[in-house]
């Protein structure tokens, strides 16, 4: 199973950039507790060091559904801002979103096409006599890169593959970025009632009921194991 989601502080201020960045490292290390993978799509640094505009994961996993019940939605931090120590405001709130009917890229050197040609222009006694550029295609995006960097194939051909990752995987950011723009009045309507989890101080304590998925797939094991004695 795979889902993209993204933290984000939508147009909240410093503060809650400042949450997004102390959310997702809270974030990844349960995720990493419930042995689900992560992929890094995009980042948007904020105004100050270790601050986060937003920033969009890939998850994989099993029982990624379970897992994100207690962590889609608002998240509340309690707490005095550490950039306007004079500022009355004491609850900041971010947002986390699930971002559904993107398509991902699994980029795969077996979908690529190669054709060799002759290098085009200057370049020594090989140009125009050996077919040593490479052009590299991928098949799925139709996404295409020309290389004749080395008088070596073999070289280009290594060169084209990297190339054209990067490529492929830039095109689809930029989709992603168009759809999250196109979601961004989703992304900004912060509920602040009935924040998910909320988090306190500068050590960003937990001051939620642990509703993880580690501790629901703990519940649900004890309970078969009562119910198995019950029988015997």
């Amino acid at each position: 199973m795979k889902k993209l989601i993204q933290i984000t502080a939508g147009k909240g201020p410093l503060e809650c950039q400042w949450v997004v960045a102390k959310v997702l490292k809270t974030f990844l290390d349960e995720a990493k507790q419930n042995k689900i993978d992560y992929e890094m799509i995009h980042r948007e640094n904020g105004e100050e060091n270790l601050t986060l505009k937003s920033v969009t994961l890939l998850l994989k996993g099993k029982d990624l559904t379970i897992f994100l019940k207690s962590w889609l939605g608002s998240i509340c931090w309690i707490g005095k801002s550490t950039f306007r120590k004079m500022h009355k405001r004491n609850n900041w709130f971010i947002g986390i979103f699930e971002l559904e009917g993107l398509k991902t890229v699994d980029f795969n050197e077996r979908d690529i096409r190669f054709q060799t040609t002759r290098s085009q222009g200057s370049g020594g006694q090989n140009v125009n006599k050996v077919n040593t550029a490479v052009r590299a295609t991928h098949i799925p995006s139709k996404e295409s890169v020309f290389v004749q960097d080395s008088r070596s194939q073999w070289e280009n051909k290594k060169l084209s593959v990297i190339r054209l990752k990067e490529k492929v995987m830039a095109i689809h950011i930029q989709q992603l970025e168009k759809r999250m723009k196109e979601t961004w009045a989703l992304q900004i309507q912060v509920q602040r009632g009935s924040p998910v989890r909320t988090f306190s101080g500068t050590d960003f304590k937990k001051n939620y009921e642990d509703n993880s998925f580690k501790k629901t797939r703990s519940a649900l094991k004890n309970e078969l194991k009562k119910y198995s004695n019950d029988l015997n």
